[in-house]
């Protein structure tokens, strides 16, 4: 049975109560309602069946476990969405009781007794990461999502710690800052998260119910650094400021907003805030990517998520290039993910809660419509990926431009290694090919290397290069590569290396410089080597 969205945020300073967030913070840690903590009650399985909206193994659980456990009606209440005994409740969270969590907005109770039933109204539950900074655990609220309503989730749906904002709080560079601005803040996770290394934080966001959680959520967690809030879109609450670090996870979904495919999917999903941008095709993100450098401080970095269309006859890296020249910024992006337009589609319809067995008019309407909407475009598929942009110092120009995709694995939190990247650029673009020769190098710890022979043959056939962390890259190397990389120990100058290497293989230095130098500044820029 659906269940109807009827409550507000909930209030970050309730009228008449105070300390009671602060109780209710208390009563979270003690009860064990962690990450770790489901984690150990519900088992590996039944917290994966969760991880992926299927509760059935985790009513399981919980059916045969201990009653009096605090996480068990916890993870009931907010997790599952069931209902539980104002009892059970009150014994979970002692210091705030049923009646605190009421006037703070998050259940609601049929009535006064032991056995009434009481049902959570928004979402609350907890979260633990790691960024560059190191490990977070915190609790976070939004509305309660498909599992606990059992339907399609309202257009002012404020989501909670969904994977995109996961993999932007871990590819965040996280050096020590002044000024962050967290755009479209959502939640607030973003938020949070740069209130560990920054001196002040500003989140905005065009939902006013949003700032409402962001505000709650900072609130229950007291973050070193308050956070100030304010209600807008886009870049216009922050017009004219300037901002050390700019992270964002905007509403990137390349939704059908114009002519009859616009209509019929507003007919059929209405629009979401959290995600659809009221844009046509990919415009959002570039004009973001465009328009962010107006507020980024030089030397100031900004990291966003997007979506991109690759469209009949044009390379991706050209249509997105030609957004990073546009803005006149250091430019770096990296495509993690592409789905063609019938992927799209269903990840998207479904997303907002619609299934083709629930309402499959809507879901038939919808995917023709988007579908027709790319068609109009030529668009054959969608990328997805992290766009690392950094404002040039004044009277510097731009010298960073680089697109790739990536759909391996990585090695998260990835922030310190892009900041490591960006700084490795830095140092390379003060140095000529001489300078390079001049300076001393050490192979990263992380990296190893990798031989392939052909049965019975002295010789190796391929040499690979392999780093463990960041972006897991791997570099086939010549022999005369692998030779120098392995004796990068500080000791020598790559030049002198690059000597020892010609004379050993009967070469002239200068025409294996030639071909090794513009490798080595490869490896340097990936981090394979750096500085002694």
């Amino acid at each position: 049975m659906q269940r109807e969205l009827t409550s507000p945020p909930p209030p970050a300073e309730p009228p008449g109560a105070p300390g009671l967030v602060a109780a209710l913070r208390a009563d979270l840690l003690a009860s064990g309602f962690t990450v770790d903590g489901v984690g150990d009650l519900l088992g590996d399985v039944a917290s994966a069946a969760l991880h992926r909206e299927q509760a059935v193994p985790a009513r399981r659980v919980l059916a045969s476990g201990p009653t009096d456990d605090p996480r068990a009606a916890l993870t009931r209440l907010f997790l599952l969405g069931d209902d539980v005994p104002r009892a059970a409740l009150d014994r979970a969270l002692p210091g705030t009781g049923t009646a605190g969590a009421m006037r703070l907005g998050l259940v609601d109770a049929a009535g006064a007794g032991d056995d009434d039933a009481v049902r959570a109204v928004v979402d609350l539950r907890p979260y633990a990461a790691e960024d560059a900074r190191g490990p977070v655990a915190w609790w976070l609220s939004s509305d309660l999502g498909e599992l606990a309503t059992g339907g399609r989730l309202p257009g002012d749906h404020v989501l909670g710690a969904g994977g995109a904002s996961i993999t932007l709080a871990q590819v965040t560079v996280r050096t020590p800052t002044g000024r962050v601005l967290d755009l479209g803040t959502g939640c607030g996770l973003q938020a949070l998260h740069a209130a560990r290394h920054a001196r002040s934080v500003v989140g905005t966001d065009i939902s006013r119910r949003a700032l409402g959680f962001a505000r709650f959520n900072a609130a229950l967690n007291a973050p070193e650094t308050e956070l100030e809030l304010r209600h807008g879109s886009m870049l216009e609450p922050v017009a004219g400021e300037r901002f050390d670090l700019v992270v964002s996870n905007p509403p990137f979904v390349i939704t059908p907003h114009s002519g009859a495919a616009g209509r019929a999917v507003a007919d059929a999903l209405g629009d979401y805030e959290y995600r659809d941008g009221g844009r046509a095709g990919d415009d959002l993100v570039r004009d973001l990517v465009v328009g962010v450098g107006s507020v980024l401080a030089p030397g100031g970095v900004a990291q966003l998520l997007g979506n991109w269309e690759h469209r009949r006859g044009e390379p991706w890296t050209e249509r997105v290039g030609a957004w990073l020249d546009a803005a006149g910024l250091d430019g770096w992006v990296i495509q993690r993910e592409v789905l063609d337009p019938a992927e799209y589609a269903e990840t998207w319809i479904r997303d907002g809660g619609t299934t083709s067995e629930r309402e499959p008019d809507a879901w038939a309407a919808a995917y023709a419509a988007w579908l027709d909407d790319f068609s109009a475009r030529d668009v054959e598929a969608v990328g997805f990926g992290i766009v690392t942009l950094r404002r040039p110092h004044d009277g510097a120009r731009s010298t960073l431009r680089r697109l790739e995709e990536h759909t391996g694995s990585v090695r998260q939190p990835l922030g310190d290694h892009l900041a490591a990247s960006l700084a490795a650029h830095d140092w390379l673009a003060q140095r000529d090919d001489a300078a390079l020769a001049a300076a001393h190098l050490v192979v990263a710890d992380d990296v190893t290397e990798e031989r392939y022979l052909t049965p019975g043959a002295a010789d190796p056939n391929v040499v690979v290069v392999r780093q463990g962390d960041g972006l897991g890259r791997g570099v086939h190397a010549s022999t005369g590569l692998a030779a120098l990389v392995g004796a990068c120990d500080g000791e020598l100058a790559v030049g002198q290396i690059v000597g020892a290497i010609a004379a050993l293989f009967g070469v002239g230095a200068d025409e294996l410089a030639a071909e090794l130098l513009p490798a080595v500044r490869g490896l340097v820029r990936d981090g394979f080597l750096r500085p002694a």
